[in-house]
């Protein structure tokens, strides 16, 4: 904290009012909002209203250099970005512009209908998201120091056969390998080896954004500003649209995609013209690389860091990789089409398995609500909550999050008491409007809480107690145990907790541990 004091004292002559962490990104920057008085409205380069600056502290000199760089050379061409309104003599901590808390994310959340389309104001602000992409990536065609500015990106000037191969050798090692589908690795290479090369078959000076996505887009006074370019670099235009509008969690239907296309082409023609037909064949290129990029990342996170969010989101990327397969964008890779087969048949398995088990449990659920004509052979509950298939078993913990005002989750297995811990003592993301629509399953969510330690100084003891509880129980033979979360909502903090508290005991007890995030109708098994 000293030095953003010191450095705000630098460029204002006062003192900040106050500094308030914030959820980071997917990097080890810190971020800080901080606020001010009257002096920040005298700072000259800001193109918004201000109460308040972003701090930013950084890991790497380098990384920190290329965002600096690359948003004063977007502020000269008059590319809504923030501005940096002072840097450390290290350069490792930075003072910005704040564009707000309101992320293209959240926004479309909060203007998404009931039958899951978007209304008139979300598609207006995605038509001007669109448009101002084409202006960004030709910022430096034709310019004299294009090479200069390429020299400062990070970690790399351009996207090349290295970066390519290193993210299509993500998706085998850190997803196919890990999910089990079988492949000739040497024949999958092949593959690889001519995607790269079609990938890379043009080459122009344009300016990738790397990690052109809604959650990168913040809306101040109804305009998009762009943040996080720092990854950019020299690159096709291609892939900035395709991680627009194939990001799985933004859920945007191929009608609105289409449209948005249009959009950006219209938009487009000012700098280069481009049929739409040609334009598509390219484009869906990139889908398929991006796609398989997102469940490289998905099975790191998702399923060897077992984060619940990006397991989740495995299926939404499948969906999408069944489109483009329909769309013989794979037919020039038949080893590789082969391979996206077997992952949508294991796909397809698997959600057969996930909604029998559904079944299961709302057949149980009916049975203890006194429906008992739903109850399937097998799973009626027995003396101590125990099913018939359960008897001689190991113990079985449930862990729920809940909200205190929908009450405290009952005890299915009829023996009462557990544990019920208040969550509401600790900071509330829910207060702020960008995590609103989020859970505590979340990334931002989950780096916002972790951010400031409350939460994780309040699981400290918890894990103390619930640990000696497990242990007891494990000793004496008992099948059951209960431990609740409770918040506010029931969606941030008690979420947040239940999910850490359930994977700490699987892991450290190796017990069954069923989660139910109650609000949110999600439920989990860990074996």
């Amino acid at each position: 904290m000293d030095r953003i004091i010191h450095l705000y004292k630098g460029l204002t002559g006062a003192e900040p009012q106050s500094i308030i962490p914030l959820a980071g990104a997917g990097s080890n920057r810190r971020y800080f909002r901080v606020y001010g008085g009257e002096e920040l409205l005298t700072l000259a380069p800001c193109s918004l209203p201000l109460n308040s600056l972003i701090a930013v502290i950084g890991t790497n000199q380098e990384e920190n250099d290329a965002f600096v760089y690359l948003s004063r050379f977007f502020r000269t061409n008059d590319l809504p970005v923030p501005s940096v309104l002072a840097v450390s003599e290290d350069q490792m901590v930075y003072l910005q512009e704040d564009c707000g808390e309101v992320s293209l994310y959240s926004f479309m959340a909060q203007h998404r209908q009931e039958d899951g389309t978007l209304d008139a104001e979300a598609l207006t602000t995605l038509r001007q998201t669109i448009q101002v992409l084409p202006s960004f990536q030709f910022s430096t065609v034709d310019k004299d120091e294009a090479e200069e500015i390429f020299a400062h990106c990070y970690p790399q000037r351009e996207m090349d056969r290295t970066s390519v191969m290193f993210d299509l050798n993500y998706f085998k090692y850190c997803f196919l390998k890990l999910v089990g589908v079988e492949f000739n690795e040497f024949k999958l290479q092949q593959d690889f080896e001519r995607l790269a090369d079609d990938l890379l078959m043009e080459k122009e000076n344009t300016f990738l954004y790397r990690d052109f996505q809604s959650r990168n887009v913040m809306l101040k006074e109804g305009k998009p500003y762009l943040i996080d370019f720092q990854g950019g670099r020299k690159g096709p235009i291609y892939y900035d649209v395709a991680s627009f509008l194939w990001q799985s969690s933004a859920k945007f239907s191929d009608e609105l995609r289409n449209l948005l296309i249009d959009e950006y082409l219209a938009a487009l023609q000012s700098y280069k013209k481009i049929a739409k037909e040609v334009f598509l064949q390219r484009l869906h290129l990139f889908v398929l690389f991006r796609i398989l990029q997102v469940l490289g990342a998905y099975g790191y996170r998702g399923l060897w860091e077992k984060k619940v969010y990006f397991a989740n989101s495995i299926p939404l990327a499948i969906n999408n990789l069944q489109k483009e397969l329909s769309l013989a964008t794979c037919d020039a890779y038949p080893f590789l089409k082969g391979v996206c087969q077997s992952l949508i048949a294991w796909n397809a398995e698997k959600e057969k398995i996930w909604a029998t088990e559904a079944a299961k449990k709302a057949k149980v659920a009916a049975y203890l609500q006194n429906d008992k004509t739903y109850i399937p052979n097998g799973f009626l509950p027995t003396e101590g909550g125990m099913s018939a298939g359960q008897r001689g078993s190991s113990l079985l913990v449930r862990v729920f999050s809940f909200s205190f005002k929908k009450g405290i989750p009952e005890d299915e297995s009829g023996n009462g008491g557990g544990y019920v811990f208040d969550c509401r003592s600790t900071h509330n993301p829910g207060r702020y409007d960008e995590y609103k629509p989020l859970t505590g399953l979340d990334q931002p969510v989950i780096d916002f809480l972790e951010a400031d330690g409350e939460i994780l100084t309040f699981l400290e003891s918890v894990y103390k107690i619930v640990d000696f509880h497990v242990a007891r129980f494990k000793e004496r033979g008992f099948a059951n145990m209960q431990i609740s979360f409770g918040c506010t909502g029931g969606r941030h903090r008690s979420v947040y907790s239940a999910q850490h508290v359930a994977e700490h005991i699987h892991e450290k007890f190796g017990v069954e541990v069923r989660i139910c995030h109650r609000e949110q109708n999600i439920t989990q098994e860990l074996k």
